[in-house]
């Protein structure tokens, strides 16, 4: 995924919780669905970062011989000025592009 695409906000944005909780009628549930998106998405990121940096490292890594790489350094700044993860699942959520379901509310559903 490219996180640099997204419509998410570079910083904090106050939002109005009960109209972003409509659509599951539940603020708690509703944030616990962006968390979990958001744990996802930090994941994922965390996991493409590693990635990216395993190219650079060296098999004899001692102090004394580690030395600054300047790709390193801007695969890094190129992560510091993404969104946070955070950010970018309430983007997605309010965009309609989590999908999600409650187990426990479709077993009520089922038994009526």
């Amino acid at each position: 995924m490219d996180y640099k695409k997204t419509n998410a906000p570079l910083n904090t944005v106050t939002r109005d919780m009960i109209e972003l909780s409509e659509d599951t009628g539940n603020v708690y549930e509703t944030v616990c669905v962006i968390a979990k998106r958001s744990n996802q998405i930090a994941a994922e990121m965390k996991h493409d970062l590693e990635k990216k940096l395993q190219e650079f490292a060296s098999l004899n890594d001692n102090l004394e011989e580690v030395s600054e790489n300047r790709e390193q350094i801007e695969i890094s700044r190129y992560y510091e000025k993404l969104p946070k993860p955070t950010l970018i699942a309430t983007q997605e959520y309010i965009e309609g592009k989590i999908h999600y379901r409650n187990p426990s509310k479709e077993k009520i559903n089922m038994g009526d």
